[in-house]
């Protein structure tokens, strides 16, 4: 998907603007477990609805708006502000090394993983 940044980027993003500071408590499947690296097949669901709602609110966002690093707000990514022009707001901002959409392979692998019955590792 890409670095461990860009992942932890992709979290701190959401808990930023999204949470205001409470830290898995607005979208908890997403924010803790899914955080940790793995979503269990029962919380497949759920985890779906709250990234669908997350996307959606993330679409209010700049991309200048991204947080690289939650502890240091003064970070930024290590491309700077040199974006593709594709990139419109935070729902899109964040795209895999392989180009693809983030949310969208995200929800490529729920839905694998809800048809094969099994939880969704994240390596």
């Amino acid at each position: 998907m890409g670095s461990n940044d860009f992942l932890t980027s992709f979290f701190d993003t959401i808990e930023y603007h999204l949470t205001k500071g409470l830290f898995g408590k607005k979208y908890p499947t997403v924010l803790k477990e899914f955080y940790n690296g793995r979503l269990s097949y029962q919380s497949l669901i759920q985890a779906e609805t709250e990234l669908k709602e997350i996307q959606q609110r993330l679409k209010k966002f700049d991309p200048s708006k991204v947080v690289w690093d939650k502890f240091d707000l003064t970070k930024r990514p290590p491309w700077g502000d040199d974006i593709s022009d594709e990139i419109t707001d935070l729902s899109n901002y964040f795209v895999t090394s392989e180009g693809k959409d983030l949310f969208e392979v995200l929800f490529d692998a729920i839905d694998k993983a809800k048809a094969e019955k099994t939880e969704l590792v994240v390596e």
